[in-house]
């Protein structure tokens, strides 16, 4: 088998990518301080044609040199915008009939595998600091907790993996 060229993909430039349908996902980043990782999420928002990211807190914003290193150009192609906290980045979008998801580690999540998106329906996907996770108190604001379950010796997954997993559940099961 032949690798597929660039122009096999018949990918869109980002013009008709932006025109284009997306997928009723947003995806929120709360205070997730890696500008890499915020790259690596731009990209994987472009590579499932995600509504919007929700950029809050300290999570920085293009243009970046540190962004666009991970995003190769991803940064222009996905819609973004910028709250200086989460909280009423959250309340906005509750307010604008979203269902507000939230991917951590919490008493009473519900595994990634058992939750079913439904068509038709608007979801936001918050993801937290590398750190800290997504704060209690955007935890407490939403809608309801997703869990990625595992089975090694560490506690956790990089955001920007974790995001991509979830993200990939969510258009496997809604798509555009």
């Amino acid at each position: 088998m032949d690798k597929k060229t660039i122009w096999d993909l018949n990918r869109a430039d980002v013009a008709q990518f932006r025109r284009s349908p997306k997928m009723r996902l947003t995806v929120v980043l709360d205070n997730v301080r890696s500008l890499n990782n915020i790259g690596a999420i731009f990209r994987t928002c472009d590579a499932f044609a995600v509504e919007k990211l929700m950029l809050c807190g300290i999570s920085a914003t293009p243009p970046s040199p540190e962004i666009h290193k991970t995003a190769l150009g991803a940064e222009d192609s996905v819609e973004w915008e910028y709250f200086d906290n989460t909280a009423a980045c959250v309340d906005r979008l509750q307010r604008e009939g979203y269902t507000v998801c939230c991917l951590e580690q919490v008493k009473g999540s519900i595994m990634l595998g058992d939750f079913t998106p439904q068509p038709g329906r608007r979801y936001a996907l918050i993801l937290g600091h590398e750190v800290d996770g997504v704060d209690q108190a955007i935890v407490d604001q939403c809608d309801v907790c997703l869990e990625i379950p595992q089975r090694g010796t560490k506690h956790s997954l990089n955001v920007s993996v974790s995001g991509g997993i979830a993200i990939w559940h969510f258009f496997s099961a809604i798509g555009i």
